[in-house]
């Protein structure tokens, strides 16, 4: 380093340039103070080693000293800066060996004698140094001189009288010290005479100071005085802190307990800076190490405690664990000496020296100081000086009047806080570091919670300017809330004012940061202190006790206990009574009833810790199975519902738990939604409404509270108000309802992935009747400028929001009801005049403003081809309409008026009520039915009004751009289908609907059309509901039923309801081929006819639902059937077929699916009631029995014939059993004879075919897909309408099939069927075939359907051309292709081949092209109903007309067939014969011979080939045909035919089940492939 600071060339340039370098580096680093450090070791260097050129020679000596001269003058310690250089030199030198070195050193210093002073040269050379230099005489002299110095300066002591032997100077010392201090006598004074004491009597100074301490901790109170007295007198800090020390120790024995005086003593000394912490800290008991090991022996017997209390404890333990705490307690009678650490920091807080008794905390655990109270009261008192100012300012309420806290003497102690700011600084720390212990100062705990109401004020207040600011406060007394104000709640026992105090604060913060104090208090405070966990696990004990013993009879005493508990651990009480109330839900009364007690606060926690019972992630919210809600959850929904309807609890924080649930696509938590409104708002999801509620549900509100739901909803009206207010104050209303429509569909295609099917529609119902619930919520609370507000237009619903049509106009429609009255008001008002008429057009006018965009925007919802058949406006009329608007509840009115009188009856003749409550109950009623006759009167001008409108919008309404058929299709599609199982009055609104679309004369609206759609093929429908939606379209089937059976009961209503109304108008064919179509009404009998068809229809899909064996089917018909018993089944063999296939699924079903059996009981018991009710077929349409002219008659009615059912299969039954034959013979026998006794009219009269003509919709469709398939089929379908056709060949048809369908249905009852496959292929052939047989047996009526049909099975083809080519020899054999839906009417046999003929004739004509297939259907039902009553009055056809037409046919017939049995009979004929030897055998076996002839005829569709015995049969029964077909068409000869289908189908049948199921599947792979 100093060749750095002088380089070799200024030495050998010295006088030159090197002298000034030198001392230009030596001013330079004078004057530069970058660090002292730094320059003073440069400039040492710089010295160094211009000494060192000098003892090395390089540098002359007085060159050298004349520069050190100059270089003095730089810095005023220079010269002791060059005697350290000497210093150093002097040690480098002197281990030397080259003594000129050592000269030249020594004749350096000798020339620098007068720079440096001679006593530093002495300090720092060695003696032998300075004596060559002659500063001193001998080096050995001046050594020994030295080692006297330090003996007398260190060692040596002055010897002081000790006490006992002089104590005069003593006793004036102590006279002095505790003299009266109140005059002017100051600290300066004594301390003189103190002094002169000391040099008097030479007293010990030492001792001295000891003294004054003494006499200082006699007279603490007098800090002014010995303060400054110690201050003035003491000479090392570190002597005072010893003496303390000692004092201190004196103390540490067992037992000994330190004088507070002490404590304060040395408090006080801290806070006056007179010692150290640290120095005095180290002479206090105990060490911190055993402090720490108490803590946690407190913490681990708290657990212990808790674990005890928790645990189930035998009786032999108990007396162990006594006898160990008794040892426990014996050994801490044995106390310890005191925490003399914990004595000081209560001093230290006592003077307001809060620097260092936070300094004494921080060594300590957390709360440990804190958990002894007099540290804890100490701190306390220490805050409320510190507050006082601002509590004065901004915490004390109006009135209040407390005890002022005046500040400390101390300047050291915290500055009292005048603004929220100064809070900060120490106030905070303080509340911190004294935690769960507030509680020992509930004053103060009041203080501060108000401190914080002042703040909130102002943070509400505050308009953003510091809002940083205001935002750090705010975390800081939410922080204070978490860690010190809920803590201290816990440990204060049943403090009620406190709670309240506490919530007054907590209302002003927002429930997500309540809820998230709840969750801290709960979950983490009582794990942070052993005082808490014991607190913690006392609570729980305690509420053990209390609900073990909660009943309804003890609910108040129990409720005090509950409320005492609560008001200190809220928390930990109501998690255990959840816990509780999840297991045993019948707890829920009596715990509500007991919650009155509880304080707002504790509401409020209860609100939170239901919710956190509900998200607990633990929990699973299915059962085990799967298929339902669990109970847990069950049962804390209805907890929820009673506890925010009966105590004032803010909902925000459940609606808000609700809505994220559903956000996050789970819909459980819906249960909880539900069951609040329905107990906060009165509103009952109730699909299982009587007749009478439904009824009142139609009316007004009144009318609805009143009647309308199953408990009288009572006092619901701040209950609703809070709810209303929480929907929207949080903006939850309108979100809670998207998110429900929305969710509906998510719980099929979102969450029913892995689900099972039953819950998936608990779910879906769940969902949709809380929907429907929350929406009439809405409608009937909010205003109607909140409703509009909040709801958006339709088209946004649907398009932007992709909320469900139904659900859109759901909610939008109370705001079309809501927005045409108020425009209707205006109107009024606008102009006067009271005229009815004028009202009605003022109406009008309204519902045009108001749905006039309503129009428009239902346009975007549908695609446009939508709009040809039905207008927007009437479909939006229709979704926008209800109940109240359409019909007037009168009974219910009544009903309801009615009750109200007995009810003042019942007043008047109380004896014991008093006379005023009498008047009060009195007034009730009458205000009652004031209100109630009020609304019926103004529900009766408006739906007058609602009709008038309806009146006039009719004609646009249906536009039938296309089809009627399409037009039905449309309205069931986007309307009634929709809407009928969306609740129970839209279920009732949707048949009422169809009844005033009918009564209104709507063109283009074809009533019977849309009847039959309705009734028939219900299955589809029926297995793709929920089971609530099962029982509303239940409601909407029995409504339907009911406006049909009025129409069915009674000629004289049916004429006036029905008669000239468009909507039973059909087209009629002439009697002839060269009539023309013409239109006309549906006479009343033939619309008997086809209300059975319609009933045959529905017994029909019941029975293939009931015999499927999937449990939603099963599950669905059995609701829709309990809901439609009033209405059916009428028909007695109807009704016994339905029991029967019941009767099976309850024995099926008992111990497999028991909550099938229950429906299926509880039906078959309802059903069985109404057995007297029900009539025989011939009673419930008009239809004559056939005559015989040989061999037994069989007349079969449909499922059963007098109480026995015909037990007949239908074409598609291939595995169903032979062994009913016997049975079907003796039946089809008993019933002939009862047909015989009856029927002895040569000219029985005719009856439509229940399977064919008018409205058979199964038909129907399939003969409109067959249309679009087939133009060829169209046109021969269309030539139909022209042939007259026979009511003789219509009656026959309806007679076999009703007689054949319910054969069919018992046969599958007894048979078990093998494949759901198998099911639905029977049907199909079942139905085809009757439509087939249905077309032949009417000559003249629809040909294409039974031709489609064929096509559709080529089966039937088949058979029919192998049937053809038998039929060569007798040419009357055709009739034999009667399906199995038709038993013919006894005519000749040739006037069947003679209609057979026609048909097949009339094929290959083409005919004029018509709107629709339906339409011709129904037009052929009414033909056949003209041709009727024709017939009765006029002669039939000429016979040789009927001949003529009869060969045509029957040799058109005949090519066909051949075509047909060519491509087939290679790939049957090896079939048929093995199965024909298996049905003869069988047939032998089982039935005999005769059972052939009383069986009924199979579809031509499943009928082999016959064999050698059955061409014999035919061809006689051929020839018979030959000889009849002379005979008019009026004549009884039928007989031979009969007998001659019964053994076709007997032989089919037997084939059938001979060749067991691969025939079947072979007979279908072959049908497919023709197809």
């Amino acid at each position: 380093m100093a060749a750095l600071v002088v380089p070799a060339d200024w030495i050998r340039n010295w006088e030159k340039s090197g002298k000034n370098e030198f001392l230009q580096l030596c001013r330079n680093l004078a004057e530069s103070k970058p660090s002292d450090d730094v320059t003073l070791r440069d400039i040492q260097a710089a010295l160094y080693e211009l000494a060192w050129q000098v003892i090395k020679g390089n540098l002359k000596l007085d060159q050298a000293a004349s520069v050190l001269n100059d270089v003095m003058e730089f810095r005023e310690d220079m010269s002791s800066i060059l005697a350290d250089v000497f210093c150093i030199l002097d040690i480098e030198t002197g281990c030397l060996e080259e003594k000129n070195k050592r000269e030249h050193f020594t004749q350096l210093v000798g020339a620098c004698l007068v720079l440096v002073p001679d006593t530093v040269l002495k300090e720092r050379l060695d003696p032998e140094t300075l004596e060559s230099l002659g500063l001193i005489k001998q080096a050995q002299q001046f050594n020994q001189k030295i080692v006297k110095i330090k003996t007398k300066l260190f060692y040596k002591q002055q010897k002081f009288n000790l006490l006992r032997e002089e104590n005069e100077g003593y006793a004036k010392l102590i006279t002095e010290l505790g003299q009266d201090l109140s005059g002017n006598i100051t600290s300066r004074l004594v301390l003189e005479n103190i002094k002169s004491l000391i040099g008097c009597f030479n007293l010990d100074p030492n001792r001295v100071l000891d003294i004054i301490l003494e006499v200082y901790e006699c007279r603490s109170d007098q800090d002014e005085f010995f303060v400054p007295l110690i201050k003035s007198y003491m000479c090392e800090a570190q002597t005072l802190c010893h003496i303390l020390g000692f004092k201190f120790k004196f103390y540490q024995e067992p037992n000994g307990e330190t004088p507070s005086s002490l404590y304060h003593v040395a408090a006080a000394l801290l806070q006056h800076n007179l010692i150290e912490l640290g120095d005095l800290y180290v002479h206090l008991l105990p060490m911190d190490p055993s402090i720490l090991e108490e803590h946690k022996r407190e913490i681990t017997e708290a657990k212990q405690i808790a674990r005890k209390l928790t645990m189930v404890v035998v009786p032999s333990e108990k007396t162990e664990e006594k006898d160990k705490e008794k040892e426990k307690e014996e050994e801490k009678n044995e106390k310890p000496p005191d925490n003399q650490k914990l004595g000081l920091l209560e001093a230290l807080l006592k003077i307001g020296d809060w620097q260092h008794a936070q300094s004494i905390m921080d060594q300590m655990p957390s709360f440990y100081a804190a958990s002894h109270k007099s540290i804890a009261v100490a701190l306390c008192q220490l805050l409320h000086i510190t507050i006082e100012p601002l509590y004065r300012r901004a915490g004390v309420p109006k009135g209040a009047k407390g005890a002022l806290n005046r500040p400390l003497k101390s300047k050291q102690a915290p500055k009292p806080a005048e603004a929220f700011e100064d809070l900060r600084k120490e106030v905070f720390t303080m509340l911190c570091y004294l935690g769960p212990h507030l509680s020992h100062d509930p004053v103060l705990f009041a203080k501060i919670v108000r401190l914080g109401k002042g703040f909130m004020k102002e943070y509400q207040n505050d308009k953003q300017e510091d809002k940083d600011r205001m935002d750090t406060l705010l975390s800081c007394f939410l922080s204070i809330t978490d860690q010190v104000l809920l803590p201290s709640l816990t440990l204060m026992d049943c403090n009620a004012c406190m709670s309240e105090e506490l919530w007054g604060l907590f209302k002003m913060f927002p429930y997500q940061h309540r809820y998230r104090l709840y969750g801290q208090w709960k979950n983490e405070t009582y794990n942070s202190h052993p005082l808490l966990v014991k607190v913690k696990a006392q609570t729980v004990d305690r509420a053990k006790y209390i609900m073990k013993r909660l009943t309804k009879e003890n609910v108040k005493p129990s409720g005090r206990q509950i409320g005492k508990l609560s008001h200190s651990n809220p928390t930990i009480l109501f998690d255990y009574m959840l816990s509780q109330i999840q297991w045993y839900d019948n707890l829920i009364t009596p715990v509500v009833d007991s919650l009155k007690y509880l304080t707002s606060l504790n509401y409020d926690v209860l609100a939170y810790c239901i919710i956190e019972a509900l998200a607990n992630p633990e929990k699973e919210k299915m059962k085990h199975d799967d298929t339902t809600i669990s109970a847990w959850l069950q049962s804390l929904a209805s907890l929820c519902g009673s506890v925010f309807r009966k105590y004032p609890i803010e909902l925000a924080g459940l609606l808000q738990y609700v809505t994220n649930q559903l956000k996050a696509g789970k819909s459980f938590d819906l249960l909880i939604l539900k069951e609040v409104v329905q107990k906060m708002a009165g509103i009952e999801i109730a699909d299982e409404m009587t007749q009478e509620q439904l009824e009142a549900m139609t009316g007004g509100e009144q009318l609805k509270a009143e009647g309308g739901y199953f408990g009288q909803i009572r006092n619901t009206k701040k209950s609703s108000q809070r709810l209303k207010d929480a929907l929207l104050d949080h903006e939850l209303a309108l979100p809670l309802c998207l998110l429900m429509a929305q969710q509906r569909n998510g719980v099929v295609f979102l969450e029913g992935g892995e689900k099972h099917l039953k819950l998936v529609g608990k779910l879906y119902d769940q969902c949709h009747d809380t929907l429907v619930q929350f929406g009439g919520f809405l409608a009937s609370n909010l205003s109607t400028e909140d409703y509009i507000k909040r709801v958006p237009s339709v088209d946004i619903l649907c398009n932007q929001f992709h909320t469900p049509h139904d659900a859109a106009f759901f909610l939008s429609r109370p705001m079309y009801a809501h927005q045409i009255l108020s425009k209707y008001d205006e109107l009024k008002k606008t102009e006067k005049g009271n005229r009815q008429q004028q009202k009605v057009h003022k109406y009008i006018a309204a519902c045009d403003l108001v749905m006039a965009p309503v129009h428009d925007s239902v346009v975007s919802l549908h695609p446009p081809k939508v709009w040809d058949d039905i207008s927007p406006q009437f479909y939006a009329t229709f979704w926008s309409l209800t109940m109240y608007d359409l019909a007037v509840p009168h009974n219910a009115y009544n009903r309801e008026v009615n009750k109200l009188k007995v009810q003042m009856k019942a007043i008047d003749e109380n004896p014991e009520m008093p006379p005023n409550k009498k008047k009060k109950e009195k007034e009730r009623c009458t205000a009652l039915q004031d209100k109630l006759q009020e609304e019926e009167k103004k529900q009766l001008e408006h739906v007058q009004r609602v009709l008038q409108r309806l009146k006039l919008e009719k004609d646009n309404w249906l536009l039938a751009k296309s089809t009627k058929n399409e037009t039905i299709t449309k309205f069931l599609q986007l309307c009634i289908f929709p809407r009928c199982i969306f609740s129970a009055i839209d279920a009732v609104y949707c048949a009422r609907f169809v009844e005033l679309v009918h009564q209104q004369r709507t063109p283009n609206f074809c009533t019977l059309l849309c009847y039959d759609r309705v009734f028939s093929d219900i299955i589809y429908t029926v297995a793709s509901c929920t089971e609530n939606e099962a029982r509303r379209y239940g409601r909407f089937l029995c409504c339907m039923l009911d406006t049909v059976t009025r129409w069915h009961s009674d000629r004289a209503i049916y004429e006036k309801e029905c008669g000239n109304y468009p909507g039973f108008l059909t087209i009629l064919r002439a009697t002839g081929f060269d009539g023309g179509n013409k239109a006309d009404q549906l006479d009343y009998e033939n619309f008997r006819h086809v209300v059975h068809k319609w009933h045959y229809k529905l017994t029909k899909a019941s029975v293939h639902c009931l015999e499927t064996g999937e449990y939603t089917h099963i599950r669905n018909i059995l609701i829709v059937l309990t809901k439609i018993l009033l209405c059916y089944p009428k028909v007695l063999n109807l009704g016994q077929a339905l029991e029967r296939r019941v009767h099976k699924i309850c024995l099926e079903e008992k111990e497999k699916r028991p909550d099938l059996y229950a429906l299926a009981m509880g039906y078959s018991g309802q059903l069985k009631s109404r057995k007297p009710y029900m009539v025989p077929e011939n009673e419930f349409h008009h239809k004559e029995l056939p005559v015989r002219n040989t061999g037994p008659t069989t007349v079969q009615n449909g499922p059963g014939s007098a109480g026995k059912p015909a037990s007949t299969t239908s074409t598609g039954k291939p595995e169903e059993g032979a062994s009913e034959e016997n049975e079907k013979s003796k039946e089809k026998s008993q019933s002939a004879a009862k047909a015989a006794s009856k029927t002895n009219n040569t000219t029985p009269k005719v009856t439509t075919s229940n399977g064919n003509g008018a409205t058979n919709s199964t038909k129907l469709i399939k003969e409109k897909e067959d249309k679009d398939k087939s133009g060829k089929e169209k046109n021969k379908e269309k030539k139909e309408k022209t042939p007259a056709a026979t009511p003789e060949a219509k009656a026959p048809g309806k007679e076999k099939q009703k007689e054949e369908r319910p054969g069919k249905e018992e046969k599958t009852r007894e048979t078990k069927e093998k494949t759901p496959k198998s099911e639905k292929e029977k049907f199909k052939k079942d139905e085809k075939a009757s439509k087939d047989d249905k077309a032949k047996a009417s000559g003249g009526e629809l040909k294409s359907s039974a031709e489609k049909e064929r096509e559709k099975e080529p089966s039937k083809e088949r058979d029919v051309a192998k049937e053809a080519k038998t039929k060569e020899s007798s040419k009357g054999e055709k009739a034999a292709v009667a399906g199995s839906l038709k038993s013919p009417v006894p005519r000749s046999e040739s006037s069947e081949s003679e209609r057979e003929q026609k048909r097949r004739k009339l094929d290959t004509h083409p005919s004029p092209s018509h709107s629709s297939t339906v339409k011709d259907n129904l037009n052929e039902l009414k033909d056949s109903a003209t041709k009727h009553y024709t017939n009765h009055s006029t002669a039939t056809l000429s016979k040789s007309k009927e001949r003529e037409v009869d060969k045509k046919d029957m040799e058109k017939s005949r090519d066909r067939s051949r075509e047909r049995e060519k491509k087939e009979r290679k790939r049957d004929h090896s079939n048929s014969d093995r199965e024909v030897a298996q049905e003869l055998k069988r047939r032998k076996d089982e039935n005999g011979t005769s059972s052939s002839k009383h069986s009924k005829s199979e579809s031509p569709s499943n009928s082999p080939q016959p064999n050698e015995k059955e061409k014999s049969k035919s061809s006689k029964s051929s020839s018979k045909e030959k000889s009849d077909s002379a005979k008019p068409e009026k004549g009884s000869s039928g007989g031979k035919k009969e007998s001659r289908h019964d053994k076709e189908k007997a032989e089919k049948k037997e084939k059938r089940e001979s060749t067991g199921a691969k025939e079947d599947k072979k007979h279908h792979k072959s049908s497919d492939k023709h197809r």
